[in-house]
């Protein structure tokens, strides 16, 4: 049956992934990924991976698959990728200690490792090719490749952008920010991103971003990251917690980190607030999660008894975890301001509690926090980046005014439950699938109408205000 007479009678598709992270992994890219191309499989799609082994956000590969190669697992009661995603792994460099060089290292192994595994199921699979090949950033060392095969297979290529991988390499200092290294990049992200049938990106100010890498209008998508509420919700105040009865926090005002413990969080920013605190006893910080900022961070907090460091914990603990909290804990350094959009807000957002952010005020996040998407309720508070004083003020103020940081944490369930529903979210991804795929072959359809469509509208004809980051019920 040809493609034209399936999506006639049916809207499932034969569809691609390529990227570096995918599940098991907990946190970041690999948590996202996963949970959607599950869904995908799910819905009756037909899903097939190529990816590495989990290996994030630890930097170490998990020990189920140091030394195997290249592995097939999954793919369903056939094994053919219906039902279950049917995932390839590719092996690759992962550093020790990570650093600018050793990172450009560790991705290009990959995309060289993953080369042929694509190859193998664009083009020589029996399956033949699939409808339409996605691929996410990180990493941009994958696009050229997944635009080659999408060329060979003549079907459409996605690139999906949770990070601007290449902006942030220079604007974090990874990469020398002037000369002709930063000119030659930035021209081959422009010739690569325009190239993709469908751009899309986790937050409206991203997607406006993939403007000035000329890439047309009417190819970009706003596809953001989503929460499960039904997993995610918040728990009585004064209902028992393992973590607090565990750690001996009763009675005590909890600050929570959780999450990846990278360069470009600003981590450094929680142990200088914790020292300015530690002789106010009714204060604890709880900081969770792995990344190659963490053996840093455990040298900072040495001595502070007002600190306690957790590993990351696994899924079934998370509710559990985010409602130990009274206030979540959202970092971000100056200069990575709308390069990223911390995967972790949706979960804590989700769990009813108020989140202290530093970032600019004019970012996504400060935005969604300090209540001015769309004229809803403050979810937190907004402080200026790595500002050590702010962070404090702001901890001392929530600390004292529980009534405030109660209504900012209904606020922010509110939010998630109304624009970041993971049912709602997949749901409008599946429909811009299928009108790329159709789109791509001629076939008549509906191009779905999303807020982002509207705002660019809005902002070359009436320049009306900034639409919500998030698709609306």
């Amino acid at each position: 049956m040809s493609l034209s007479d399936r999506l006639r009678r049916s809207p499932h598709l034969d569809i691609l992934i390529y990227g570096l992270n995918y599940a098991p992994e907990l946190t970041g890219i690999g948590k996202y990924t996963g949970e959607m191309a599950a869904w995908l499989a799910a819905r009756g799609h037909r899903v097939r991976v190529v990816t590495a082994p989990p290996y994030y956000p630890a930097w170490k590969i998990a020990d189920d698959y140091r030394g195997r190669g290249y592995i097939r697992e999954g793919g369903g009661p056939a094994g053919d990728g219906y039902g279950e995603p049917l995932v390839f792994r590719c092996p690759l460099y992962v550093p020790e200690k990570v650093t600018g060089l050793k990172r450009v290292r560790h991705l290009f192994s990959f995309a060289l490792s993953s080369f042929p595994m694509l190859m193998r199921e664009v083009m020589a699979s029996r399956a033949g090719a699939p409808d339409i090949i996605w691929t996410v950033e990180p990493t941009f060392f994958c696009a050229p490749f997944a635009l080659l095969a999408s060329r060979l297979a003549h079907t459409p290529a996605w690139l999906h952008v949770q990070d601007f991988e290449v902006d942030a390499a220079f604007d974090l200092g990874m990469l020398p920010k002037k000369g002709p290294i930063h000119t030659f990049a930035m021209l081959l992200e422009k010739t690569f991103s325009k190239a993709f049938q469908r751009v899309s990106s986790i937050s409206v100010r991203m997607v406006e971003r993939s403007l000035t890498k000329d890439v047309r209008p009417e190819r970009i998508v706003l596809f953001p990251n989503w929460v499960d509420v039904d997993l995610v919700k918040p728990q009585d105040p004064d209902a028992p917690n393992r973590f607090r009865s565990e750690l001996g926090l009763q009675g005590k005002t909890v600050f929570l980190y959780s999450g990846n413990m990278g360069n470009k969080q600003g981590l450094e920013l929680l142990p200088k607030a914790a020292a300015a605190l530690r002789d106010d006893a009714s204060i604890h910080f709880l900081l969770c999660g792995e990344g190659a900022f963490r053996a840093q961070l455990e040298e900072m907090v040495q001595g502070l008894p007002n600190v306690t460091l957790l590993p990351l914990q696994p899924l079934e603990s998370l509710n559990e975890l985010l409602n130990c909290a009274d206030v979540h804990l959202l970092p971000q350094r100056a200069d990575a301001a709308d390069l990223v959009m911390p995967s972790k807000l949706t979960g804590m957002l989700s769990s009813g509690r108020a989140t202290i952010a530093s970032s600019p005020a004019d970012t996504q996040l400060g935005t969604v926090i300090s209540g001015g998407v769309d004229g809803s309720s403050p979810c937190g508070v907004v402080i200026p980046p790595e500002n050590v004083d702010a962070m404090v003020d702001a901890v001392r103020m929530l600390a004292e005014n529980p009534t405030q940081r109660n209504r900012m944490g209904l606020n922010a369930r509110e939010y998630a439950v109304r624009n970041l529903g993971r049912e709602q979210v997949l749901e409008q991804f599946e429909r811009d699938l299928q009108s790329a795929v159709a789109e791509y072959r001629g076939l008549p359809f509906e191009r779905p109408q999303t807020p982002f469509r509207f705002a660019l509208v809005d902002r070359r004809r009436r320049r009306r205000p900034p639409v919500p980051p998030v698709p609306a019920e």
